[in-house]
């Protein structure tokens, strides 16, 4: 049995702590995990339990949601996110990055939140939780990593305007995010030898520079470079033809150029079943590959398949990496 994950509550206005109640109904004790946020969030009649401390949470029944308490100011009203616990949905995810990297946990699985909220709330001055997350390990250079069992996908740039990404792209960004993934791979999910595919930028991958020369002048040279020194890499190739089953076969990871020409592909391959994975951390870290939806939040019709495989990947990450038991 590996040491519990950390799941973080998340937004409570959101839909994380009912999917949080429903995943460990459905998982019992499959995965350990230890819910933090304030129990008053969870929904009515959900069984829990309070530890106090992270291994604790072996020890509580499989019909009960072991619970480290973490106040908030506020009660939480399904839909109508509230300012006022913004800092707290922080703190929460600031509290998880101690605990595990003080060695009481194995991972964290995070809780959807929404940036606009805690921006709006509490001056929260990060893009997304990977930078957040990045900026608690220390500045952790880390990509993101979407993935579910037909497909990984990685976006050389994440949460940026699709007009500011062809100047954002350079030389350096792009390897980076090619060698993180590349390690990633070996360490995180046990792939001795892994096989990227590149994403042009342009329709076609530019078509020999008649849709523009992002293709020839920058991406072509990275895949080129790191090819030569031993890695199994192929690109730029046209985007839409990477994702097809066939093609999908013939690489570990797809490395993209912009957020939603990685997301598209995957969410539509496995809408519920994706899983955020941010590579390059101290730590393991995954996340459901859906935001808060406020919208159905309390309605008991929150589907919470994307957290049961969070949780299942982030136990297996675990296990690879030895910080299970």
């Amino acid at each position: 049995m590996i040491a519990p994950v950390l799941l973080t509550c998340g937004d409570p206005a959101g839909v994380g702590p009912e999917i949080s109640a429903a995943a460990r109904a459905q998982l019992g004790t499959e995965v350990p995990f230890c819910w933090i946020g304030d129990p008053r969030h969870l929904p009515e009649r959900t069984p829990w339990r309070e530890v106090a401390t992270v291994a604790e949470a072996l020890c509580v029944s499989a019909d009960d949601l072991p619970v480290l308490r973490h106040d908030f100011p506020r009660p939480a009203i399904p839909g109508q996110p509230d300012p006022l616990n913004a800092a707290a949905v922080i703190a929460v995810i600031a509290r998880a990055v101690a605990l595990i990297r003080s060695g009481a946990a194995s991972a964290v699985t995070t809780g959807p939140i929404n940036k606009k909220v805690l921006k709006d709330g509490a001056g929260f001055g990060f893009p997304g939780h990977t930078e957040y997350l990045a900026h608690l390990a220390g500045g952790a250079d880390v990509v993101m990593m979407l993935a579910c069992p037909d497909l990984r996908v990685v976006p050389a740039t994440i949460h940026i305007p699709l007009a500011e990404v062809p100047g954002a792209l350079t030389d350096g960004l792009l390897e980076r995010a090619i060698r993180i993934t590349h390690a990633g791979l070996i360490r995180d999910f046990g792939i001795a030898a892994p096989r990227l595919m590149v994403a042009g930028l342009n329709p076609h991958a530019g078509e020999g520079g008649m849709m523009g020369r992002e293709e020839i002048d920058l991406i072509a040279p990275v895949v080129a470079r790191l090819a030569a020194l031993g890695m199994d890499i192929r690109g730029p190739v046209s985007a839409d033809t990477m994702f097809h089953p066939i093609a999908r076969a013939g690489y570990d990871a797809a490395v993209c150029m912009y957020h939603d020409q990685a997301l598209i592909p995957i969410k539509t391959v496995d809408f519920a079943g994706g899983v955020n994975v941010t590579l390059g951390l101290p730590f393991v870290r995954t996340s459901p590959d859906h935001g808060t939806a406020f919208d159905i939040a309390g309605r008991g019709v929150a589907d919470p398949t994307s957290l049961i495989a969070a949780l299942r990947m982030a136990a297996d990450m675990t296990v690879r990496k030895g910080t299970g038991p």
